[in-house]
């Protein structure tokens, strides 16, 4: 007997999905051609993005700061990552999502799914050339800083933790204190 073949979308089926309203409402993304269901957020991770979101408020004339909003990485993933820092474009992305070339920091935050966000974001991250990504791990209050991306994955992968501070690579003036985005 044949084993089932799985059915993979691109990100042109995909947004077709959504235009015709099959996907309304639920909270999905597409990773790799499949179309996954991802969890309901608790408190504390809407926390994290509060707080990561104010953060980066000091860049609002600098970048676009995007939060939960999809990103176009490839023809087969269009992830939402908590928070995305975008180079400015004229039409404030209306006419197309971001691209790996838009994208200047990529941030997710995590409560529950640090594990997968670091197998299958952060690498998917890496593969598609965006130059940085943080995951914010609130069950082990560090900051994990990816740098240096290659197909394989990030060649630069610093943890930080309370007390430390780091800057983002595309703005080496911004000083963030770890801390205010592990509150």
């Amino acid at each position: 007997m044949a084993e089932p073949l799985r059915r993979l979308f691109t990100a042109s089926e995909y947004q077709t999905m959504i235009s015709a309203g099959i996907l309304e409402g639920d909270r999905v993304e597409l990773i790799e051609g499949e179309i996954l269901q991802m969890p309901a957020m608790g408190s504390r991770h809407v926390s994290g993005v509060i707080r990561a979101t104010r953060t980066l408020a000091a860049l609002h004339d600098r970048a676009d700061i995007s939060v939960q909003n999809a990103v176009h990485l490839d023809d087969l993933s269009e992830p939402q990552p908590d928070l995305a820092v975008l180079r400015r474009r004229s039409d404030v992305y209306a006419d197309s999502l971001p691209t790996p070339q838009d994208i200047l920091l990529l941030i997710e935050v995590a409560d529950t799914s640090a594990g997968y966000d670091r197998k299958v974001k952060i690498k998917l991250y890496a593969h598609n050339g965006v130059p940085e990504a943080w995951l914010i791990s609130l069950g082990s209050s560090t900051l994990e800083v990816y740098r240096d991306p290659s197909p394989q994955g990030y060649r630069e992968v610093k943890i930080l933790r309370r007390g430390e501070r780091l800057s983002p690579l595309a703005f080496p003036d911004l000083v963030i204190d770890v801390d205010s985005l592990l509150g």
